[in-house]
């Protein structure tokens, strides 16, 4: 019997090759979640002195920009009319909402609590997934999300003391946006491309972003250039790492390892956050921090062990 052909990215027929691509998926997708992680310690540097809607749609006029230029030099294809409902979902979960409303909410918020928040993500993601009926995570599978969530959802209740504030709340919807943009740009990433789903999601945000861009920055131009280094440095890194070069690790990922199990990756992003925190800001690490990485990280390994069909 002949083998199967194989190409880039696409799995050969049975098990071994399912496992290949699995883990690639899982290691992209790793790649993705530590460039991500750094997102809240950048942006609450930024927002300490630019207005927090400039940062957010400002960060995503800067990644339009590259993405045109990456779709021009790949001469991409115009995407399909089919494609163009899900790309806007993307474009309102991950280019918009989610930078948004996070950049409102590291006004007030550290980073390193923040990040906790955004463990509920894959949990939301994978929500997202089965509603859509693109995956059907098993129980067990389920029980491991709810559990990893239920931890950071814990420890972010054990940081603030039991409450939650308006801030919480903000985070917690752009976490519900972005799970949206993700499951549907994982998806749409299997026939698209990620690189090509990040790149149209932001030239298709353009026409919303660059108005309200120009309004915030019209005639304060001089006292944004005079903010200094770090401010643009945080500015810099969202608008080119965060916004553009992990997505194109992410949709990868996704499309080839599965939007549910990929998503679960994420579990560890808030504890590399609070390591990016510690490092960009000085925020501190407690014992606490560490014992509940751990426990994240191995539910993590027992959730991707569980039977997911698509």
């Amino acid at each position: 019997m002949n083998a199967p052909v194989k190409t880039w990215g696409q799995a050969t027929v049975g098990a071994p090759g399912l496992r290949s691509a699995e883990t690639r998926g899982m290691l992209l997708g790793l790649a993705g979640v530590a460039i991500f992680s750094l997102t809240l310690p950048f942006t609450r540097m930024a927002v300490a002195a630019f207005d927090a809607s400039f940062v957010a749609l400002g960060r995503a006029l800067v990644a339009a920009l590259l993405a045109g230029l990456w779709l021009l030099w790949q001469r991409a294809p115009l995407p399909s009319r089919a494609a163009l409902p899900q790309l806007a979902m993307v474009s309102i979960g991950c280019v918009i909402g989610f930078p948004w409303l996070t950049s409102i909410a590291m006004r007030t918020l550290p980073a390193s609590h923040g990040a906790v928040l955004v463990g509920v993500l894959p949990l939301a993601t994978a929500m997202f997934s089965a509603l859509r009926g693109y995956e059907k995570p098993s129980l067990g599978f389920w029980l491991m999300a709810l559990l990893g969530s239920s931890l950071v959802a814990g420890f972010a209740l054990y940081q603030s003391s039991g409450s939650l504030h308006a801030a919480d709340l903000a985070v917690f919807a752009a976490v519900l946006l972005a799970a949206m943009g993700y499951a549907e740009g994982g998806q749409l990433s299997k026939t698209l491309g990620g690189q090509q789903v990040i790149s149209w999601a932001l030239l298709l945000s353009v026409p919303l972003v660059l108005p309200v861009v120009l309004w915030q920055s019209w005639g304060r131009w001089d006292a944004m250039l005079g903010a200094g280094a770090l401010p643009w440095a945080g500015f810099a890194y969202v608008s080119v790492f965060s916004m553009f070069i992990g997505f194109f690790f992410w949709y990868r990922g996704m499309a080839l390892g599965g939007v549910a199990r990929v998503g679960q990756v994420q579990l560890v992003q808030p504890f590399l956050s609070i390591v990016g925190a510690a490092l960009v800001l000085g925020e501190s690490i407690e014992l606490s921090n560490i014992l509940f990485a751990l426990a994240v990280i191995s539910v993590v390994a027992m959730g991707r062990k569980m039977q997911i069909r698509s």
